[in-house]
């Protein structure tokens, strides 16, 4: 039973990295192999007019290129919080060991040390870090 669900969901688990690979070989195809195999084709050819390539994918304001990053980015994401969630499934992962749970037996207190002027107060209500040295010119 395991082995049949173990082969029906492997699209499933592959398809993010099958994605990413397609992405590159797809960019070290069109800005690698092809311009080589274009240049070679003009001096085979003997052609008066030598012209440079031009990638496919940067056709269209590289739309390509954009849409792809978007795509593994969301998947990369997406991955992200399945494992934070705990949903993901994968076997060769190995599980990680939980923290030990801290307990504190006397309350801690931080105290910010005082400053000679006034403190200036950040985003959050943090106190921002003193002003950096200014030499009089």
């Amino acid at each position: 039973m395991a082995d049949e669900n173990k082969d029906e969901d492997w699209m499933q688990k592959k398809w993010r990295p099958a994605m990413g690979w397609m992405y590159m070989v797809v960019c070290i195809c069109d800005f690698v192999v092809f311009p080589v195999l274009w240049s070679i084709l003009q001096a085979v050819l003997h052609t008066a007019n030598i012209t440079q390539w031009n990638p496919l994918t940067l056709q269209g304001a590289g739309l390509f290129h954009l849409a792809m990053g978007a795509v593994l980015g969301i998947a990369a994401y997406g991955r992200t919080q399945e494992k934070l969630g705990g949903s993901a499934v994968n076997a060769s992962t190995p599980s990680l060991p939980s923290a030990p749970s801290i307990t504190a037996s006397a309350p801690v207190s931080f105290s910010v040390p005082s400053t000679s002027g006034p403190a200036v107060v950040g985003f959050g209500g943090k106190a921002a870090p003193p002003a950096a040295y200014q030499p009089e010119l």
